[in-house]
């Protein structure tokens, strides 16, 4: 199995890495951080095919990048589309610079890579492309709306590709929970929190069963449900959903 996983120095995606590694997967891996992806190449060693290190916010080089792993691999089992950033809510409320940084780090960078995925398996005429979106793209709230916008717009974005892709390739949403990793360090720690490993067992999983959208962990299907339905008069009065 040849496993593509682009964003794969996130923590997450690095220990969905470490999963495919331990199943005799081939892995190619590309990362902004130079420093993380040597790290993590070093470590899972021979399963690695190749790696490339790109800033994510540059489409043109991010799809030049693309365009030559696909070259290099080959054939693509999977492909992982995992970067992504919380970003500061505060700051893109007054600075569109980083309202703009979120939603193409979040949204505009996913698509790009998914105009030369989407034809690349087509063509291939079977595996899976599999993206992390974000159950805070089920609904906006006010201490997360930007980056709950371009989430939204991806897992949008997704179900229209699922539909167009099918039934050769599946296009897998995974609808993450928040997840206790050094990008919400800063966040306060609650139960609905969970470890990168389960994450990443959670999302193998889902690309495994070729699942459509999953929710990780799966109890968020039905919070999410809830909170998609509430009346907005009586969301905006419930200070643990609409609070900042």
């Amino acid at each position: 199995m040849n496993v593509l996983i682009l964003g794969a120095t996130s923590t997450v995606a690095a220990d969905v890495a470490r999963i495919y590694r331990s199943r005799g997967a081939r892995l190619y891996l590309v990362a902004r951080s130079q420093a993380k992806l040597a790290a993590l190449s070093r470590e899972l060693g021979a399963s690695v095919l190749g790696e490339t290190c790109v800033d994510f916010l540059d489409t043109t080089a991010t799809l030049t990048a693309l365009r030559f792993a696909l070259d290099r691999v080959g054939v693509v089992d999977v492909a992982l589309i995992a970067q992504g950033d919380l970003g500061n809510q505060l700051e893109s409320e007054v600075d569109f610079a980083e309202a703009e940084r979120q939603l193409l780090v979040n949204y505009v960078s996913a698509v790009a890579q998914l105009t030369v995925l989407g034809p690349f398996f087509e063509a291939q005429g079977r595996g899976t492309i599999a993206v992390i979106s974000s159950v805070a793209g089920e609904r906006g709230r006010p201490r997360n709306y930007t980056y709950g916008s371009a989430k939204g717009g991806l897992t949008i974005y997704l179900q229209g590709l699922r539909s167009r892709l099918w039934p050769n390739v599946t296009v897998t949403t995974i609808k993450l929970g928040p997840v206790d990793t050094p990008m919400t360090s800063h966040h306060e720690k609650n139960a609905s929190f969970v470890s990168s490993e389960r994450a990443a067992h959670d999302i193998v999983r889902a690309i495994t069963r070729r699942r459509g959208e999953v929710f990780v962990p799966g109890f968020w299907r039905f919070v999410m449900l809830v909170v998609r339905c509430l009346p907005e008069r009586l969301f905006q009065r419930m200070a643990f959903l609409s609070g900042r």
